[in-house]
């Protein structure tokens, strides 16, 4: 009784993932074709009723973010293949900045969906469930850092993570494409010297530590 209990339960779990998965590729493709769908379009594309979508999605944004974050996942899978050819990490920093926005103009309208819906989202709301998004970036720099994990303390490369991981995203890109109207080689330029100067910074505290010792 109790393995069949158990077999329903994960018929029901998997059932819910492929109604979800079905739901995300339905917005995900209604996007390319340049549309915004609702919630009741993206159901209606894959015959699913509204009430059982909006078990899956409380609103349009929330909706719209999964199906873009969808889109870009693997390009987002193989930006971290670069950084790791580099062996300082001011380097991998560098080379992971210049991956990231060479990959932005193409995914322009995901990657501002993206934005829009974590900007929308209210202080305090309930986060949606699964990882919150955003997470990837302090995958990235976690990569980065790699050779500096063992010798920074552990307040300063909790800082520094937080730092950088703030300033590689898309927002700041768009920011400084498209308010401080830089090209996009004055953009990477910009954001590698902040990325290297909160390294170097970073870095320099840690050496002053160790010799107050």
């Amino acid at each position: 009784m109790k393995e069949k209990m158990q077999d329903l339960k994960a018929g029901r779990t998997a059932q819910k993932a492929r109604t979800r998965a079905a739901l995300v590729q339905s917005a995900s493709t209604l996007m390319q074709q340049g549309k915004r769908p609702t919630v009741e379009e993206a159901a209606e594309a894959v015959g699913i009723s509204k009430r059982t979508a909006y078990r899956y999605f409380v609103s349009q944004d929330h909706m719209l973010a999964d199906a873009a974050l969808e889109s870009v996942r693997p390009v987002f899978a193989k930006i971290l293949d670069a950084p790791r050819g580099a062996a300082a990490p001011a380097d991998r920093l560098e080379t992971l900045i210049k991956s990231l926005n060479r990959m932005a103009p193409d995914y322009d309208t995901e990657l501002r969906v993206i934005v829009r819906a974590a900007l929308d989202r209210s202080p305090g709301a309930a986060t949606p469930p699964g990882r919150p998004r955003g997470q990837r970036r302090l995958d990235w720099i976690a990569e980065v850092l790699a050779p500096l994990k063992s010798e920074l303390p552990a307040a300063l490369y909790d800082r520094l993570a937080a730092a950088l991981a703030a300033m590689i995203g898309f927002d700041m890109y768009i920011w400084l494409r498209e308010v401080g109207e830089l090209s996009p080689e004055r953009v990477d330029d910009v954001m590698v010297w902040m990325g290297r100067t909160l390294l170097e910074a970073t870095l320099e505290e840690a050496r002053e530590r160790g010799r107050r010792r």
